[in-house]
């Protein structure tokens, strides 16, 4: 049996908002024996000290800790710090063969490195956004001191990492690219929970019928946080010019995040508010599915920046295992597959009347909403199916730990 101390600040089970990898691969090393210390923080302010829950079978310590999009910058910035002191003394108190550390943020190489040297195990770093390189690039990140600081946090995770874990093909390469040696980064995606978000019409025509100004008509969704590097904007402006083509189109973004009164506005400012595009509040992952089985499309949108292209974006996932068509506004890896295997749109950022246009077009198009959802669900299965991938994560943990050499030995 092997003991995973697993540090994620972010981590969320299904019956709350936001991404579920953490939870999803850690329960998989449960199923098979493992033990794993998950800790994190509760952002809720739900209690005054740690506290401790089993999720699936995964020992939880929860540190209270006020946590939102919506903070400033800078307050997110001593958040991740408050955090790192903590699990880091936390987590030196647990049992542990190997420390697995989940960035962002990239603060926790702190409390991973430290769990590493003091209790002498091997550390994995997992990279799920190229950190410094995102706030750097939209501005968050603007004195010189603080970029220095930031890139000697990321040098230093990478230095004292056994492995690495990459989201992506483009984030591995950004990792070699510090000098980091190739053999020793594993890109092993975010995965799609398939069996979840298996279409169910029955709930889709459901959501639909609750709502009076959508019903019969093309449903355009956003799941996922209004941050500032995602843009959302964008789909306000699009929606606008949507609506000139067809005022039929709705345009729902399911979330929140520091962003959203800003995203309301633009809506305003278009005439689109209320009319063609809608906002709802985040719900769980569990309530996620018959919001996907009512679109017709699903989107991922980011600020027309080259450091985002690497990203993995949770909500692509989703919508390929419920097999909706992708729409993304960028460039990349997901761009490519998305031509490659024809599961979607690649709409211009700046184009809003081309975009307008492809999106209009294809929504008029039932063959081909049939034709890429169903070629989104076949990506899923073949390349994304989390199942799978859990297991090649497993062996490479269990690799860096040393058991599989110690079961070759026995």
């Amino acid at each position: 049996m092997m003991r995973v101390i697993y540090l994620h600040q972010y981590f969320k089970t299904p019956q709350m908002n936001g991404g579920t990898y953490s939870y999803e691969m850690a329960r998989q090393l449960v199923a098979r024996g493992h033990e794993v210390h998950m800790v994190t923080a509760d952002c809720t302010g739900s209690s005054a000290a740690w506290h401790e829950t089993e999720e699936a079978g995964i020992r939880v310590h929860w540190y209270p800790l006020l946590y939102s999009n919506h903070m400033s910058f800078k307050r997110r910035i001593r958040a991740f710090f408050q955090f790192a002191w903590a699990a880091a003394r936390k987590a030196v108190t647990l049992p542990g063969d190997l420390v697995y550390a989940s960035s962002s943020p990239l603060t926790i190489a702190l409390p991973g490195v430290h769990v590493s040297r003091r209790k002498s195990i091997p550390m994995v770093f997992e990279v799920a956004d190229l950190w410094p390189e995102m706030p750097i690039a939209v501005g968050a990140l603007k004195s010189r001191p603080a970029i220095a600081a930031a890139r000697w946090l990321e040098r230093f995770a990478y230095r004292n990492a056994a492995h690495i874990v990459a989201f992506s093909p483009g984030m591995k390469a950004g990792i070699v690219a510090t000098g980091y040696p190739e053999e020793k980064v594993t890109t092993i995606p975010n995965g799609c929970d398939l069996e979840l978000f298996r279409a169910d019409e029955a709930a889709g025509r459901a959501f639909r019928n609750r709502h009076p100004w959508l019903q019969d008509r093309p449903l355009v969704v956003y799941t996922g946080t209004m941050g500032l590097i995602n843009g959302v904007d964008y789909l306000a402006r699009l929606a606008a010019a949507v609506r000139v083509r067809d005022p039929e189109i709705r345009f729902l973004v399911v979330g929140t995040g520091r962003e959203e009164a800003k995203v309301r506005s633009v809506a305003k400012e278009l005439d689109v508010w209320q009319k063609s595009f809608f906002i709802h509040p985040p719900i769980p992952k569990t309530d996620m599915p018959p919001i996907l089985s009512a679109a017709d499309m699903a989107t991922s949108v980011f600020l027309d920046v080259r450091q985002m292209w690497n990203n993995s974006a949770s909500k692509v996932y989703d919508a390929m295992a419920a097999g909706r068509p992708i729409a993304i506004n960028h460039e990349g890896w997901w761009a490519d597959l998305i031509r490659q295997t024809e599961c979607g749109l690649v709409l211009d950022p700046h184009d809003l009347e081309a975009s307008a246009d492809a999106m209009v077009a294809a929504l008029h198009n039932r063959s081909w909403l049939t034709r890429a959802g169903a070629a989104a669900r076949r990506v899923g299965e073949e390349r994304f199916d989390r199942a799978k991938l859990a297991e090649l994560w497993m062996s490479l943990l269990l690799d860096t730990a040393g058991f599989q050499e110690r079961r070759k030995a026995a």
